[in-house]
């Protein structure tokens, strides 16, 4: 299924959401699911968008310059796989109540 939030659109089946307790997860407060990155399209252009990253820098977190809402983040995976971790909080069609949310412990890393 193909979710459409404000700036971008992802494609993916989402049931489950992973809540991070690392500083940044937790003080923003998004639900996250993961997809190839090719599965994520912006609607608006990357360069409206400012990026973050902190502690090892391998995960670049994106959010908007004007509003400063933090739709996604992009990093690889091990084996070299393009990733984008989506903030399902800006997917408006998501049924937040419906997912399974692990927690994960991001603080520990």
């Amino acid at each position: 299924m193909i979710y459409e939030g404000s700036c971008h659109c992802v494609e993916g089946e989402f049931t489950e959401a992973l809540d991070c307790n690392c500083s940044l997860c937790r003080r923003r407060g998004g639900l996250l699911a993961f997809v190839p990155r090719d599965k994520l399209v912006l609607k608006t252009p990357e360069a409206n968008l400012s990026t973050y990253t902190f502690n090892s820098h391998v995960i670049r977190h994106h959010f908007c310059a004007n509003c400063g809402i933090a739709p996604f983040g992009e990093a690889v995976t091990p084996d070299g796989a393009a990733m984008a971790s989506i903030n399902l909080r800006c997917i408006p069609a998501v049924d937040l109540g419906a997912l399974t949310v692990k927690a994960y412990d991001g603080a520990a890393r």
